[in-house]
């Protein structure tokens, strides 16, 4: 039986940085995975050093490489600082002052890429295929702080090219809520997807127009040089396969449980302490407010509670709810929540005097109600 001469690697992790040209202060990452940094995971995962990849890497850059953008991921960027308390060599090798060297890194979140490697050497990829099931080193996404989520392997097939190789895996979406609908709402059982093709022209032949020259090709990692290849961006038609996982529903917000006996004295005792006024505006109290859940049902102290007006009490749950917060609410008499809740209440005011005005509005005579909208237009 034939030896299979395409491996497929799956990159997918919280982070990844795929280096582009960019050096000192400002680091950058391309858009995808370049050949320099799939050579370089392989070469961890061979157990194959800086130094040595000087020769492997002659046999390693032959190997043809495709990309598949199943996630393109979005952009993030990370504060750095290098030489804190230390010296730092300077250009002409001496030993500098002590100092902090401030620098910006960049890096794909959340980003997911199907890679193809094809070789004629199938002895190659076979060898590769069981390194990277058994990795000497432990392998990383182009930087050491980008490990990844899943495995790396992801099997090793025929393909007559990298386009059919990068067209065969179907695409996996995390949730079945993610999967692309048409229009009649139906899930789609295709999806189109980017992907980047390394082209190797023969002998005599011309390059396509829309070839793109990425300088990613390593010739050593020690230190760093890289020759140009060319690259051919492609869209392609891949089928859609199963969700890799079910969404979790949210967690349920805490709620107090009102109908019990023990909270019902709780929300008296506090009324009572606080002299049935809100202790925000003043006015009348007509309810309370939990500062914190985390004893709730029953269980609650006089210090969890908080005795507020209705209007008061929309503002801050308004608040809460818009900063997503869990057992832990605002306490209306720290000073830090005023100006909030202040321009919240004029914005819930500003609100149910409209609506009280369009229902007005709604129920006046056909007159009444036309002279009122003149008037407003005047």
């Amino acid at each position: 039986m034939t030896e299979p001469n395409t491996l497929f690697l799956r990159l997918e992790g919280a982070l990844q940085a795929w280096g582009d040209t960019s050096k000192m202060v400002i680091r950058r990452t391309m858009e995808a995975p370049t050949k320099s940094g799939v050579l370089g995971l392989l070469c961890c995962a061979l157990g194959i050093s800086r130094d040595r990849a000087r020769q492997e890497l002659a046999r390693l850059r032959m190997i043809r490489m495709g990309v598949r953008t199943d996630r393109p991921g979005i952009r993030w960027w990370d504060y750095h600082t290098v030489g804190a308390g230390t010296g730092m060599t300077t250009a002409g090798g001496k030993t500098g002052p002590q100092g902090t060297l401030i620098t910006r890194r960049e890096y794909l979140a959340d980003a997911s890429f199907l890679v193809a490697l094809q070789a004629e050497d199938r002895a190659l990829v076979d060898e590769l295929a069981h390194a990277l099931q058994q990795p000497k080193w432990p392998v990383f996404l182009g930087r050491r702080c980008c490990p990844p989520a899943r495995p790396v392997y992801a099997g090793v097939d025929e393909f007559p090219d990298l386009e059919a190789a990068l067209q065969s895996p179907p695409w996996c979406p995390r949730f079945a809520e993610d999967v692309p609908r048409d229009e009649d709402n139906a899930p789609c059982r295709t999806i189109a997807l980017d992907c980047l093709l390394e082209y190797s022209p023969q002998a005599g032949q011309a390059a396509p127009p829309d070839a793109e020259v990425w300088y990613d090709t390593p010739v050593f990692f020690n230190p760093p040089v890289h020759e140009p290849r060319l690259v051919l961006r492609k869209r392609i038609t891949v089928a859609v396969g199963q969700a890799l996982q079910r969404r979790l529903p949210a967690p349920p917000r805490p709620r107090a449980d009102y109908q019990n006996t023990e909270y019902k004295k709780r929300r008296e005792a506090r009324l009572v302490a606080d002299q049935g006024l809100c202790v925000f505006c003043k006015n009348p109290a007509t309810t309370v407010q939990h500062v914190t859940y985390r004893q709730a049902g029953g269980n609650e102290t006089p210090d969890d509670l908080r005795s507020l007006c209705r209007l008061c009490h929309d503002a801050v749950t308004m608040i809460e709810y818009g900063l997503g917060m869990g057992l832990d609410r605002i306490d209306p008499c720290e000073a830090r929540w005023r100006d909030a809740i202040l321009r919240t209440r004029g914005e819930i005011i500003a609100f149910r005097s409209e609506e009280g005005r369009r229902r007005a509005l709604r129920s006046a005579p056909t007159q009444v109600r036309r002279d009122l909208l003149e008037e407003e237009a005047s």
